[in-house]
């Protein structure tokens, strides 16, 4: 083959440190959500949908192949820590938690993901964080040791 071609969509899902809810605020979130998708176009992995409740963020994104996956977690984090510090002098205790999780998916699968990611508000009424995260892991077969998934 004469060319390198890749498409690789990208659900990613991080937390603030210690599940601290720090983004209660919906319009805090709603700024967030869309610096984060600016961040991940900036890198070359446009954002299909952002999304989250106070105490973590869902990403799907597709992956540039210029991009390594850590790489562009720790940009975006790293980038919109400084930005909501900044943007909002009282979140100067924010933090992101220093892990992620983040898993493939293919064509077929964007709806259903995209439709879960716009619906988090209305399923962590009912569900944790920590109950999400281990449902995902489970489901994407991800061996995970319980002691540090929670810093």
């Amino acid at each position: 083959m004469g060319q390198s071609l890749a498409k690789t969509w990208l659900h990613i899902v991080f937390s603030t440190k210690h599940r601290e809810t720090f983004l209660d605020d919906e319009a805090v979130r709603a700024r967030l959500h869309r610096y984060l998708a600016g961040i991940c176009r900036k890198q070359k992995c446009p954002a299909m949908i952002v999304g989250g409740v106070s105490d973590h963020v869902h990403i799907l994104c597709l992956l540039s192949p210029n991009v390594t996956i850590q790489g562009l977690i720790r940009t975006v984090k790293r980038q919109s820590n400084v930005w909501l510090k900044k943007t909002w002098p009282h979140m100067t205790a924010f933090s992101w938690q220093k892990g992620y999780a983040v898993f493939s998916h293919s064509e077929n699968h964007l709806d259903y993901v995209q439709h879960y990611i716009a619906n988090q508000k209305r399923h962590h009424k009912e569900v944790s964080f920590k109950k999400e995260l281990r449902y995902l892991l489970r489901v994407h077969h991800l061996d995970y040791d319980e002691r540090y998934l929670w810093d």
